[in-house]
């Protein structure tokens, strides 16, 4: 008889039950809900709560405490800032676990667990054909629009190098010009005596 036993073996040595436990709560506590089974779901619950009632102490040595356990400092830094002060009014019970029903290849009970103050985005509506394609296109736009830009900077670039090739040869023109009548109005000079014979 199992008078007086308390916990779940669940088939593993104690090693692996530890670590396999930490590794759900950290998926737990990192998405706020998971999908596993049942035996597994409801013995995780235990752990889950002492984890947030750590939490909520919000102590240098309970923060330690945790980080020993979930070996995460990110999971860490987000159950003392985000998670447990949610829970700051409640005293116990920070999970919740539903029966989804059984497992297509070995028929084990499936459950899924989630924090209380999970909340559940909203349903995504279908969409129709149009509009998937519209959201593409809009992703896909920004970078066309950039590919265009640059092109048209390197085109305005060009543009200008090209105006200012243009004015240089139109100010060498005008200098050729403005000697050019100066060489024609300059009267021819006089030939000297000698020079006539």
């Amino acid at each position: 008889m199992r008078h007086r036993v308390a916990g779940r073996k669940l088939s593993r040595h104690t090693q692996h039950r530890e670590l396999m436990f930490r590794n759900m709560l950290t998926s737990l506590l990192q998405y706020e809900r998971i999908e596993t089974t049942l035996a597994k779901g409801k013995e995780l619950r235990g752990w889950a709560d002492r984890i947030i009632s750590l939490g909520k102490k919000g102590t240098l040595h309970a923060r330690r405490r945790v980080f020993a356990l979930l070996r995460n400092k990110e999971i860490v830094k987000k159950l003392f800032d985000e998670i447990a002060p949610k829970f700051k009014d409640r005293e116990g019970g920070y999970t919740r676990v539903y029966k989804l029903g059984w497992r297509q290849g070995d028929g084990a009970p499936l459950s899924l667990v989630e924090l209380v103050t999970y909340a559940s985005p909203e349903e995504k509506k279908k969409k129709s054909t149009i509009k998937k394609a519209k959201e593409v296109l809009e992703k896909v736009t920004p970078k066309r629009k950039e590919k265009e830009e640059k092109r048209e900077k390197k085109e305005k670039e060009k543009g200008k190098e090209k105006e200012k090739a243009k004015e240089k040869k139109e100010k060498k023109a005008k200098k050729e010009e403005k000697e050019a009548p100066k060489e024609k109005k300059e009267k021819p000079k006089k030939k000297s005596s000698s020079e006539k014979k």
